[in-house]
């Protein structure tokens, strides 16, 4: 058996990685044609005098942009810098490289082209402002790293607005609460509960979590069964530091007021004992958790610490102290419940319908489809949903959102099970395919070694 100290190292690697390999590519993302270039007097086609053609064609029927330009897959990363990862309010530029990242993962695993727009903004109306404005150029905008309230207060606003006519999708909120929901719902079937006989644990109550509640809430839990805590302990009815700001925390206030029906009072430890399921989405780590707080926990219990860019507790210490299967946010521990998972899969549905918004339903849709095709490729405590290499998840992601939101009457295109899935792993392929094009001809440089 590998050594604590030996764990530790490995999980330290990719930040090291991380500072060596950044600097040598200067970045992740660059711009590249998708159209041919025969030679120089092809530019007449692709710009002037030829390319008023289509401009012209536009101005007379506006929804023609969406067949003459890039526009219906490509999708704006917005944010302001305010709690990026588990770093806080670093600002935008330091924002920047997971921007990139998140764009790159858009592309490879989506097919979809995101540009991040890192904005040094002043308040949630410049945001919103922002997104109302650059419309026309993006099929849809991922709200990205926005601090609490404001993240509710922007994405809600945006939803609302019957000018806003592409989706607009808060990833922190519902990219994670869908792959979460997922993980729980493959979960529980190992260990064999039944999701309206569960006691859960919230540790911490931000976007993430504040967005998991009502994706759970739309799968049949009630808010008795449920425990909250956030940085001054257990929500409950008498919290009048909440109750002070319920107009900035309407969620929260509600959690105070319908949870918790012990009214148990305390921290953390007292949230989790006897609960079947922790949800943390609390601070980085590790030691938010200690272990013997999970030993406290329910037999088979199950507990998901996903904090990056360390979670609350490592996961071989919720296995020591009882938990029965664990998960996280990274990638080289077992079970990541990564919103990667989610929002390119999300989007492309999403974009290939030309959907208006993207519905809490389209969200359920999407963690069902997850949890199928994980079952599929069979279950046990260290396998709860598909990895990013089990790649047919993200079309089949996709055909599930897109059919949803044709359900709900959201769509502008009308596809059939088939040419939704043939449309979705088209631009997929694509994509992997162009960059495994662009680096076997060494237009992307390889990877120095250290």
């Amino acid at each position: 058996m590998r050594t604590k100290e030996e764990r530790l190292a490995d999980a330290e690697r990719p930040s090291e990685e991380a500072l060596r390999l950044h600097p040598y590519y200067r970045g992740k993302i660059q711009t590249a044609a998708k159209c041919a270039i025969r030679d120089l007097s092809d530019f007449s086609i692709w710009y002037t005098p030829g390319v008023a053609a289509p401009c012209r064609a536009i101005a007379r029927d506006p929804e023609l942009v969406y067949e003459y330009t890039n526009r219906a897959n490509t999708v704006a990363i917005v944010t302001d810098g305010s709690r990026v990862l588990g770093l806080g309010n670093i600002g935008p530029e330091a924002g920047m490289p997971v921007m990139e990242g998140k764009a790159l993962l858009f592309k490879y695993l989506g097919g979809v082209d995101a540009v991040p727009l890192c904005l040094r903004a002043q308040s949630p109306e410049d945001i919103i402002q922002t997104v109302r404005l650059i419309q026309p150029s993006y099929g849809g905008v991922n709200l990205e790293d926005i601090s609490q309230p404001e993240c509710f207060r922007v994405l809600d606003t945006l939803r609302a607005d019957p000018a806003v006519e592409i989706p607009v999708f808060h990833d922190d909120q519902q990219g994670t609460a869908t792959v979460l929901l997922a993980g729980l719902l493959n979960a529980l079937k190992i260990v064999q509960r039944d999701i309206r006989d569960v006691r859960f644990a919230f540790i911490g109550l931000g976007a993430a979590n504040v967005a998991t509640l009502r994706l759970l809430m739309a799968s049949g839990v009630e808010m008795e069964q449920v425990i909250a805590t956030d940085s001054r302990g257990i929500l409950h009815r008498e919290r009048d530091d909440i109750r002070a700001r319920q107009a900035d925390y309407p969620d929260k206030w509600r959690v105070c007021q319908e949870s918790n029906p012990e009214d148990r009072r305390g921290g953390i430890a007292e949230a989790l004992r006897d609960a079947h399921v922790a949800i943390a989405f609390a601070t980085p780590g590790p030691d938010v958790i200690q272990p013997e707080w999970v030993s406290a926990m329910a037999s088979d219990s199950i507990v998901f610490a996903c904090s990056n860019p360390v979670p609350e507790i490592w996961p071989w210490d919720a296995k020591e102290a009882g938990a029965r299967i664990v998960g996280t946010g990274r990638s080289d521990f077992a079970n990541q419940l990564n919103n990667s998972l989610g929002f390119p899969a999300i989007f492309r549905g999403a974009l290939d319908v030309r959907a208006r918004t993207i519905t809490d339903e389209m969200c359920l849709a999407a963690a069902e489809e997850i949890a199928r095709y994980g079952e599929e490729l069979g279950l046990d405590d260290e396998h709860i949903v598909p990895t990013m290499d089990d790649l047919d998840v993200y079309p089949r992601e996709a055909v599930a959102v897109g059919l949803k939101a044709q359900e709900q009457g959201l769509a502008r295109v009308t596809l059939s099970r088939e040419e939704a899935y043939r449309v979705a792993a088209g631009k997929i392929e694509e994509a992997r395919a162009m960059i495994s094009t662009l680096m076997r001809e060494g237009a992307i440089a390889p990877v120095p070694e250290e």
